[in-house]
């Protein structure tokens, strides 16, 4: 089929080479009498039989076209330009008659009305010759939606004959209408089919419920006397569901054949049908001649489940005798299998014990650690595997900076045994001191005087208590005895306060807290810290 170019945005192919105006006239009677020959109430039957069982939109506008160029009178050339889907770009599919050269003004005319989304006929002229072709392009267009274009290079012919021509061939466009709308519905009910299969797999929790939702949806919609999917455990795919069919025995016959043809399938990781087509490739199908000779089904399809370059499982459809799988069938269990497939995988994976998931992810892990690829993987536990070893033999000093106090294990706090002032600071917080060291010093003088006046008592007492004796008074005696008993209590009482005028360090120590050479001359009470609101404590040094 020759080829239509046009050098617009679409850049549609074809309507080639310049023609000389006596080739063109040479076309034209060719054409005529081919016309002529081949003209008659059995052709134009044939004709319409092949348009009407046309399998393909490309023999179905060749068969269009053909009608539509024998049916007008001077019909030089036609073409047909479609696009196979949205994002395709615009190439001929029809040419007419066969073998023909292309025509440049016949390729501008369709490339005007795709841009313009309307008919366009150039070449009119006023005096209408025979030798002036007429090139008119009609645009496909279903619900303002651009298929493609229609074109027809005529001799030329009368405004009004012209006219009717264009109207004759806007009413045969509505065939390439109808094509158009049939590949939209029939787009968009696969989708849908689709879409509701996934719909399906998602709908149930369980992975179970979802894989038997999906085969049974699958064997309604395409008439499967049995639909089955497996997934691979091991080296083998397992069958996991069958079509109406919730429980079921896995050590049948039925079972073993259906997971032989899903692992040859998955062997060879491509589509597989039985009985074969002519003209598919070459493919090992035992398994699956097996499965047909076992069951007695008319066809056997099985598609392998993939998710990127590995076999997630297989899916197996099965049709009654009599029946065969066509291309558009199977270009959509494909589809379908390719969006399920990893769908139903994923609630497989889910559905499992949590031990089995950790085994299986160690497991994953190790093969990417033994096997090819997964380099940063092997880096990442390489270098954990140094650093482990590293830590576990070298030792180090690790230095933090903070914050800190030093406190000892024996505390002990030194007060005020009694009212005073302090007269004397000799240790600060910081300073080492031995048992016994003076610390600081109370003022002592009211109690040396209060020691100096007992003290006289005590001797007036002593003499007036000998002169008793000499007198022979013993009851004034015994009574000075017990006032001169009294006097050396007072006098052990204020020699203890002395004592303890003076702190003494009760142990050997480092003062941790404690200042009192800025409080000289301060009056403390008995009880008193002698840092203000704070305790002096001393530590035992080690």
């Amino acid at each position: 089929m020759p080829a239509l170019a046009g050098d617009g945005p679409h850049r549609w192919q074809g309507v080639g080479n310049r023609v000389a105006r006596d080739d063109g006239i040479s076309l034209i009677t060719d054409a005529r009498r081919a016309a002529d020959d081949s003209s008659g109430e059995s052709f134009e039957s044939a004709a319409w039989a092949r348009l009407a069982h046309a399998a393909d939109s490309s023999s179905f506008a060749s068969n269009w076209l053909d009608i539509q160029s024998r049916a007008f009178d001077g019909v030089i050339r036609g073409a047909v330009i479609l696009r196979a889907s949205e994002m395709a770009a615009f190439a001929p599919v029809a040419i007419w008659p066969e073998g023909i050269e292309g025509s440049p003004r016949l390729a501008a005319a369709v490339e005007r009305a795709l841009q313009q989304r309307r008919v366009v006929v150039d070449g009119v002229q006023r005096v209408a010759r025979r030798q002036d072709p007429v090139f008119i392009a009609h645009p496909i267009l279903v619900d303002d939606e651009l298929f493609g274009a229609a074109a027809l290079e005529v001799e030329g012919r009368s405004e009004g004959a012209l006219r009717e021509l264009v109207q004759r061939l806007g009413w045969g466009i509505g065939w390439l209408e109808a094509l158009a709308r049939r590949k939209t519905f029939t787009s968009k009910a696969r989708l849908v089919t689709v879409l509701e299969l996934i719909a399906t797999s998602l709908q149930h929790e369980r992975f179970q419920s979802a894989a038997t939702a999906v085969v049974t949806e699958l064997a309604t919609s395409f008439a499967c006397e049995r639909v089955s999917i497996g997934f691979m455990k091991g080296r083998h795919i397992q069958v996991r569901a069958l079509s109406h069919s919730a429980v079921f025995a896995k050590k049948t016959n039925l079972i073993r054949a259906i997971e032989g043809a899903m692992d040859e399938a998955a062997d060879q990781l491509a589509t597989v049908i039985f009985p074969s087509r002519k003209d598919g490739p070459f493919q090992v199908t035992r398994a699956h001649a097996e499965l047909l000779q076992q069951q007695g089904t008319g066809a056997v399809c099985t598609i392998p489940l993939t998710a990127g370059a590995s076999v997630l499982g297989a899916l197996v459809l099965e049709l009654p005798t009599g029946s065969e799988f066509d291309a558009r069938t199977v270009e959509l269990c494909e589809h379908a299998a390719l969006l399920v497939g990893p769908v139903l995988d994923v609630k497989r994976r889910e559905d499992r014990w949590l031990a089995q998931k950790a085994l299986d992810s160690m497991a994953t892990q190790f093969r990417h650690l033994v096997g090819p690829r997964h380099f940063a993987l092997k880096l990442s536990v390489l270098f954990a595997a140094l650093a482990i070893v590293f830590f576990a033999i070298v030792d180090g000093d690790y230095m933090i900076t903070a914050d800190a106090n030093l406190e000892g294990t024996v505390q002990r706090a030194v007060t005020a045994a009694m009212q005073g002032y302090i007269i004397e600071a000799r240790a600060r917080a910081g300073d080492i001191v031995r048992k016994g060291d003076l610390l600081a010093a109370m003022d002592d003088r009211d109690l040396r005087l209060e020691r100096q006046k007992v003290l006289s008592q005590g001797g007036q007492q002593e003499s007036e208590r000998r002169q008793a004796i000499a007198e022979g008074n013993r009851a004034r005696a015994g009574i000075l005895e017990a006032q001169t008993g009294q006097v050396r209590a007072q006098l052990a009482l204020i020699d203890e306060q002395l004592a303890r005028t003076r702190l003494l360090a009760p142990f050997d120590a480092v003062i941790v807290k404690g200042d009192l050479s800025q409080s000289l001359g301060a009056a403390v009470e008995r009880g008193n810290a002698l840092f203000g609101s704070r305790r002096w404590t001393v530590t035992e040094s080690s």
